[in-house]
């Protein structure tokens, strides 16, 4: 049995390394895309405090499909260009919103969302993903934030 969890007191940043150190050691050598996804976002769960969802969208054609998740029923697919997560996968740029409700066209999938992080996951320059983590807390994610999940979507580039 696996139990990756920083310590209460474990500040951002080295939270984020062993998140990403488990996230390496969880899916190293699996060749199984979706199973992947479900431990990854089993630990941004386990990892992340103050989380209404964390999981995946995967590029499928000229849309984001749903992927494995935590939290509620989400949306299952998702124009790209449409909303925070299209945004990312359109751009290929990470979109951190500390205001979901100012955000021209935001999708929502759940009300007690307020502030989001995007990630596109890229491989060969190509976004075949992204890793979306939704707050209940407006400003939730910081600069922080972003590049641990910046580097953990590095790692799972050739794993998703």
């Amino acid at each position: 049995m696996y139990d990756f969890r920083p310590a209460d007191d474990c500040p951002k940043p080295e939270a984020y390394r062993q998140l990403i150190d488990a996230a390496d050691a969880l899916t190293s050598g699996e060749s199984d895309a979706v199973a992947n996804m479900a431990n990854i976002a089993a630990l941004l769960w386990e990892f992340l405090p103050d989380l209404n969802w964390a999981g995946f969208y995967r590029v499928v054609g000229d849309e984001l499909v749903l992927g494995p998740f935590m939290g509620r029923p989400a949306c299952i697919r998702i124009p790209l260009g449409n909303g925070v997560c299209g945004a990312a996968a359109k751009s290929g740029g990470t979109q951190l919103v500390e205001d979901v409700h100012a955000f021209p066209g935001h999708i929502a999938c759940d009300a007690v969302t307020n502030s989001e992080l995007v990630v596109p996951v890229l491989r060969d320059g190509r976004v075949v993903g992204v890793i979306d983590l939704d707050s209940p807390t407006k400003a939730r994610f910081d600069e922080d934030d972003r590049a641990g999940i910046e580097g953990l979507a590095s790692v799972l580039s050739d794993r998703i």
